[in-house]
């Protein structure tokens, strides 16, 4: 297919008189770059918002959890062993209690579900603001050091106004009956801890405090709340619960973080693929411009094409020339869409912050999605599908062209020439 390429890339150059031509290809390039760039960039944007909502949640919810229908879970020690040798998939397993609670601090109130945890639970490994930036475990299991250590949110401390060191009464749902009626039940607490990350949108409905403390704070005496599984990926966990619900039949319930949150990721996928199917349309606009270049270029070139066929080009030479032209034009517009939307993604956070600093505009409130950085991730799958779409339409795009390029009879096209 030598003068084949030789005659699509002559088409491609303009003379005096197709400057016009020449300028609809150049709208054409720019329009699938432009296509591409974005779809690439949106992509990127919405995978990074799906990781930062799921390191959200998974920031405070174990992968799995076994409760027991209606009631609490007594003999835990026994379960923990069960689970860590159901599966080899499975890190570690904890206790934990929990129950909704009302916060209690200069006339201001919050209502929260207090969690009593274990040492080393994944919660402590966020940042938190402590008194001289000790140890935040230190603070909460650390016994005979006065009142008792609870672990808040900084939204619920903004609702209370207090800070580290304050101390605020918990009351859970538990009454006390005495002839005066009936008293709720009330225990102090001191802040030891707060988040220091804003917008996390669990770290506002939970209190952390010590396993034992929590055990007294609701009368559960031996018993948890439940079992909290860690496994070694968080995509193992749909599976590694499908065994565990082998081991434990009903009356305990086994369910997977997906289970919990499952509908709202699978939400953020669907909104994915609809700014996928709305942004693919830039591109299919863009190939309409391809398919009026070689149009034009065709009514321009018949007596090239008619020449051509004279002297022996057959009809697939003819076609593969304006086929060739489409796709030079579509991969020249995905490569300079992908050089640019990659370009953007991997650097959409500077180039946010340097708007908003220019510009004083607010586009990106940390505050309100509860990251520290405008979330971009660009997963290679997502650059592959776009770059096979936008090729895949631009291909499309030059068949009718060539086709009816191919289909020219050279008398026809020379009889008033």
């Amino acid at each position: 297919m030598g003068y084949e390429w030789f005659v699509s890339l002559r088409y491609l150059r303009a003379k005096r008189k197709q400057t016009f031509i020449s300028v609809i290809s150049f709208i054409s390039i720019a329009g699938v770059t432009l296509g591409v760039a974005a779809l690439i960039v949106v992509l990127a944007v919405m995978t990074g918002f799906h990781d930062g909502v799921r390191q959200q949640i998974l920031g405070n919810i174990p992968h799995i959890l076994v409760q027991k229908h209606g009631e609490e879970i007594s003999g835990y020690p026994q379960l923990i062993e069960q689970a860590l040798a159901a599966s080899p998939r499975i890190k570690e397993a904890r206790p934990y209690v929990s129950k909704e609670a009302m916060l209690l601090s200069r006339n201001n109130v919050a209502a929260v579900s207090v969690k009593g945890v274990e040492r080393g639970n994944k919660v402590f490994d966020q940042p938190f603001l402590t008194v001289d930036a000790r140890d935040v475990q230190d603070l909460v299991f650390t016994e005979g050091e006065g009142l008792p250590g609870l672990v808040i949110g900084i939204d619920t401390a903004a609702t209370l106004a207090v800070a580290v060191g304050d101390v605020i009464n918990v009351i859970p749902p538990m009454f006390t009956i005495t002839p005066f009626g009936m008293i709720p039940k009330m225990k102090p607490f001191r802040v030891v801890a707060i988040t220091s990350r804003r917008g996390g949108f669990l770290d506002t409905y939970y209190a952390y405090m010590a396993l034992p403390q929590a055990q007294l704070l609701i009368d559960a005496g031996e018993r948890v709340s439940g079992i909290e599984i860690e496994v070694d990926s968080f995509d193992h966990a749909t599976s590694v619960a499908q065994e565990l619900r082998g081991v434990f039949a009903y009356p305990h319930v086994v369910r997977s973080w997906e289970d919990l949150f499952g509908s709202f990721l699978s939400a953020l996928k669907l909104e994915k693929l609809g700014l996928f199917i709305v942004l693919g349309i830039i591109v299919l606009v863009a190939a309409f411009n391809i398919a009026t270049t070689l149009i034009m270029v065709v009514m321009e070139k018949h007596k090239d094409i008619a020449i051509l066929r004279s002297v022996g080009a057959t009809s697939r030479s003819i076609m593969a020339i304006f086929v060739l032209e489409g796709c030079i034009i579509g991969t020249l517009g995905t490569s300079l869409g992908t050089a640019l939307g990659l370009l953007l993604a991997k650097n959409a956070d500077p180039i946010i912050k340097w708007i908003e600093g220019t510009f004083g505009l607010r586009i990106f409130d940390q505050a309100v999605y509860g990251m520290d950085h405008f979330p971009s991730v660009v997963n290679s799958q997502d650059v592959i599908a776009v770059v096979i779409v936008a090729m895949s339409i631009s291909l499309l795009a030059t068949i009718y062209p060539a086709w009816r390029a191919a289909r020219m009879d050279p008398a026809e096209a020379l009889r008033y020439e």
